[in-house]
């Protein structure tokens, strides 16, 4: 890693703040829901901070962000406010879809969050269309499409790359391999040794990192998307993590690996790079809790507002529904 990709003394801390603010929002989801305070389908992203933590400092808010259903993260190191977020999962009328999407379907144009998609692959052709958007009007964006291992074995994982790479579109497709595609181990359905290396087939740069390393993960997003804005076309990132926990909330998990597992907990990212954030002398003990605390308070600010806030009204069954008439 040269000087010109490594993070500087505030943006690391930028990094751990965003980090933070994704695992205390992963704790406290997870904690509401065992509580029975709010009922929602939950896809826990913890162990997996760093990916979108490191990519977004790179991403201003007008850059396009096309994630899936394990995707909260990403939307809140782009810039989901946390009131809204809550209010849409809670589903309430206050909330970004006003309650009719839940968290499965959450977006937020305002900060260049579109799509957030159900459907496992889907967030990359979409990514195209923006990225070719911008790519018509010059507006200089990027559009990241993020997904899991078991994506890349998907008919659009393919097409969206070919196309992608013919048009040189501003995009950048961003694996955040987990290990595990729902209940199946990457090695028992994929039979290429990593993602990355499908890059070869569509002649761009494929590039594998350590996605629970903050610099590593840096450098990969800087120059990526350093890359689209250029006008040099599109970039494959695998960036290789472990989520701490099964496919969806209430996952017995019993398909993984038990040493695996504890091993990727015992080396869980968030404290270590705190850790060595303190060891450092970029930040001290006091400056990371400070930020701790303020993000505890902003969550309970959060779910108070959601759970707070009315359901939609019967009425909204039929209204933002596309319908053809006879």
């Amino acid at each position: 890693m040269t000087k010109t990709n490594q993070p500087d003394g505030p943006t690391q801390v930028e990094i751990f703040r965003r980090m933070a603010l994704l695992k205390a929002n992963d704790e406290r989801a997870r904690k509401v829901i065992r509580s029975g305070r709010v009922q929602m389908t939950y896809y826990s992203y913890r162990g997996q901070e760093v990916i979108p933590a490191a990519m977004s400092v790179n991403l201003t808010d007008k850059d396009y962000l096309c994630t899936i259903y394990r995707g909260i993260h990403d939307m809140l190191a782009k810039g989901i406010p946390l009131r809204d977020l809550w209010a849409e999962m809670a589903g309430r009328v206050k909330g970004t879809c006003k309650g009719k999407g839940g968290p499965m379907h959450l977006t937020y144009p305002s900060k260049g969050i579109m799509v957030t998609t159900g459907i496992v692959g889907s967030s990359m052709p979409i990514a195209n269309g923006l990225a070719w958007a911008s790519q018509l009007s010059k507006d200089g964006r990027v559009s990241v499409a993020t997904f899991g291992d078991g994506a890349s074995n998907i008919g659009a994982f393919h097409e969206a790359l070919n196309l992608a790479a013919v048009w040189k579109l501003p995009v950048i497709f961003l694996c955040q391999n987990n290990q595990y595609g729902e209940h199946t181990a990457f090695a028992k359905a994929t039979a290429a040794k990593h993602v990355a290396d499908r890059a070869v087939s569509y002649n761009i740069p494929g590039v594998r990192v350590n996605g629970n390393d903050p610099y590593e993960m840096y450098a990969a997003a800087r120059q990526a998307v350093e890359r689209a804005r250029a006008g040099e076309g599109p970039t494959l990132i695998e960036a290789v993590t472990f989520r701490f926990f099964g496919h969806v909330f209430g996952d017995a998990d019993k398909y993984m690996d038990p040493a695996q597992k504890a091993a990727a907990m015992a080396a869980d990212p968030y404290p270590a790079f705190r850790s060595k954030l303190i060891a450092d002398g970029t930040a001290t003990e006091a400056q990371l809790a400070e930020i701790e605390a303020k993000i505890e308070k902003d969550i309970d600010d959060a779910v108070e507002f959601a759970l707070d806030a009315p359901f939609p009204d019967v009425a909204e069954v039929t209204r933002d529904v596309y319908g053809a008439t006879a």
